[in-house]
């Protein structure tokens, strides 16, 4: 009864972790999954000294990472992604309507170091101190990363940020219209 309890409280924080870094919800899902397998497996052999949270997020994040370069040895294309509607998809790209998906692709091409310890602080919310732990390193570097990640998201979004307030200032109907 108290596994499924943990399984509960933490299954969609870990979803959502996961989810943002391998970009797939089935992935995630088996990611997730495993992490839990393994905690049930090692139960024995958590120091209790601990976060409980950190070491699950610990678990995780290394099965992500495992996921990630495995993906980088094998190359996978869809088909679909052979149809040549790369125009379609750089014209979609540029409405400035579609802000959210910007700033999520803009997060998923953050390097891996910055796009962990942004996720983890600014959108999962965990205090600077258990990003640290989770990642295993220095609370100076948790901030770095942090500040850099926002830095990168900031000088990637600023064009479309200027694009999108420009375009809301103005009136996109003749005047005789209104």
């Amino acid at each position: 009864m108290a596994f499924n309890e943990l399984v509960n409280k933490y299954k969609q924080r870990l979803m959502n972790v996961i989810t943002r870094m391998i970009q797939s919800q089935e992935e995630a899902e088996d990611i997730v999954q495993e992490t839990f397998v393994r905690v049930y497996q090692h139960r024995k052999s958590f120091d209790f000294q601990h976060c409980f949270s950190t070491w699950l997020y610990t678990i995780a994040l290394n099965l992500a990472r495992n996921e990630l370069r495995k993906r980088k040895r094998f190359k996978f294309f869809d088909i679909f992604d052979l149809k040549g509607n790369e125009a379609e998809i750089a014209v979609e790209m540029e409405i400035p309507t579609n802000l959210p998906q910007v700033l999520k692709r803009a997060i998923e091409n953050l390097p891996e170091k910055y796009q962990t310890a942004f996720i983890l602080r600014d959108i999962e919310e965990l205090p600077y101190e258990e990003v640290a732990k989770v990642m295993n390193i220095p609370l100076g570097t948790v901030k770095s990363r942090v500040n850099r990640a926002r830095a990168l998201l900031r000088e990637k979004l600023k064009p479309r940020m200027e694009e999108y307030n420009a375009m809301s200032k103005g009136t996109l109907l003749p005047v005789s219209l209104l």
